[in-house]
């Protein structure tokens, strides 16, 4: 029974079966989920929302290692709502322009793997190196929207 909980936290319900590009559908859910979280309770929450599903994550995704015996199977995507949802932390409910930063700039960090996203990715193992790779992306997802921030409160857009 707790394989198969960690089955479907793991793939998200099943959206890391669907047959293209798992990842990014993954991320797309996670956005009005995250937009409900920071609506209700700000930063912190959705900040506090990634931490636990970055560690509930870890247990599904390593389950799902073990069971496997792959490292980074591509139907595991609970990584994916983790970063996202990191990299959203300063985006502005009201504003959807930041959202789509968010959104666009994790992804790009996820399939690009600057280091040490590519660090995590290739050299962790199990379900920490599943959940690794995606919150490094998500924290520079996170920094890219913080320096947009910044640059549209200075002179320099103005």
């Amino acid at each position: 029974m707790s394989r198969q909980i960690a089955l479907l936290i793991a793939t998200c319900f099943g959206i890391g079966d669907l047959p293209k590009a798992p990842g990014t559908w993954a991320s797309l859910a996670a956005l009005p989920f995250a937009w409900l979280i920071l609506s209700s309770f700000g930063l912190f929450g959705l900040l506090a929302a990634a931490a636990i599903v970055f560690g509930v994550g870890w247990w599904a995704s390593s389950v799902y290692v073990k069971w496997t015996g792959a490292q980074d199977p591509a139907p595991v995507v609970i990584d994916e709502v983790a970063g996202q949802w990191l990299a959203l932390v300063l985006a502005d409910p009201h504003r959807w322009w930041t959202w789509a930063v968010g959104f666009a700039a994790f992804r790009l960090f996820d399939i690009v793997k600057p280091w040490p996203v590519s660090w995590a990715d290739r050299d962790l193992h199990g379900g920490l190196g599943v959940m690794l790779d995606d919150m490094l992306a998500g924290l520079y997802g996170v920094v890219v929207l913080a320096a947009i921030l910044l640059l549209e409160r200075s002179d320099y857009l103005r």
